[in-house]
């Protein structure tokens, strides 16, 4: 099955590795790109005491190039939305590591549940904000560091045509509502909406396949959690 992956580019390669492994052919077709912001995770991480929560891998990436700074805060306890998340914070030496489950609301109430005190919470932009959400109903007391955006790439109409002819994707997959919606927008500027026709939209939660049109909710799918493994799982 070709499938179309509209993930940033480090992120996608390791969801084409995925596909590849279970016999399918990934097409890479990065819709956004992060801009990260170190000098605000550090100055942050040197202002605040007590856990990190993180929502995103990207938050990882925006500490990585600041491994020496970070390194006396490796041991203050992070949670963290999924286990991808979880691997790369432990891969960057954090030593105390838990991951919730795939949803801001599960972070909120795993940290609840687990922890004491103020928390730091790594976040970029845009985010969905459930996580700050559901925080602020438990009464969680968090500190919002933004120290990554998610920019929009430009992508060429003759890089549509490339992926949509002659042979066309059978599925897309969508991690965010906000790519979802920037993918349907290009869609809509560069080609007929009819060259979407007979493909399956594969979408991480309810929130992102509100983003596909009406016309097309038919063949919308949504992962029974919010996590990679059961995105993958629907095709």
């Amino acid at each position: 099955m070709r499938v179309l992956v509209t993930r940033p580019q480090h992120s996608g390669e390791r969801t084409a590795k995925r596909l590849r492994e279970l016999g399918h052919e990934p097409i890479l077709l990065p819709l956004s790109q992060p801009v990260h912001d170190g000098d605000a995770a550090l100055h942050y991480l040197e202002t605040t005491e007590g856990s990190i929560a993180m929502t995103s891998a990207e938050t990882i990436r925006a500490l990585a190039t600041r491994s020496a700074e970070i390194a006396v805060h490796l041991t203050r306890p992070v949670f963290a939305v999924g286990d991808a998340t979880a691997e790369e914070a432990r891969a960057i030496g954090f030593v105390s590591v838990t991951a919730s489950g795939g949803s801001g609301n599960e972070l909120a109430e795993t940290i609840g549940e687990r922890a004491n005190g103020p928390v730091l919470y790594l976040a970029g932009l845009p985010r969905a904000g459930t996580f700050e959400k559901r925080a602020r109903e438990i009464g969680l007391e968090i500190t919002v560091a933004e120290c990554y955006r998610m920019e929009p790439t430009r992508i060429a109409p003759q890089t549509l045509q490339t992926i949509f002819a002659p042979q066309r994707p059978d599925a897309i997959l969508f991690y965010s509502r906000q790519t979802a919606e920037d993918f349907f927008r290009t869609i809509k500027a560069h080609m007929s909406p009819d060259g979407l026709a007979g493909m399956r939209f594969l979408c991480l939660s309810k929130s992102v396949a509100e983003a596909v049109p009406a016309p097309l909710q038919s063949a919308t799918s949504i992962a029974r959690m919010p996590e990679e493994r059961s995105l993958l799982s629907l095709l």
